[in-house]
């Protein structure tokens, strides 16, 4: 998880989110997690990350950072899915 900068002011409505009762949620885009879900999940306990210097073409770097936050996060999934698709046993 990465840190949150709590020095920037929140423009979430905390009070009134507060206030909410579970049948006032709009979970119309979020799909209903069933049993089947369930009996094909799988838990993915993430390793702990190294810090490195990564020298990436300048073209592929600003794409993934105009996808917003997380970029960082998002290059290593992809580097993660090309590895396990190379090596499926990994």
């Amino acid at each position: 998880m990465s840190k949150r900068n709590l020095k920037k002011q929140s423009k979430t409505d905390w009070k009134r989110i507060d206030k909410m009762n579970d049948d006032e949620i709009d979970y119309s885009d979020i799909p209903e997690l069933d049993d089947a879900f369930f009996k094909n999940a799988k838990l993915f306990v993430p390793h702990n990350k190294d810090i490195v210097t990564l020298r990436i073409d300048h073209d592929v770097l600003e794409w993934f950072k105009k996808q917003g936050k997380g970029y960082q996060t998002k290059i290593n999934a992809v580097l993660k899915t090309f590895m396990r698709s190379s090596h499926p046993h990994h």
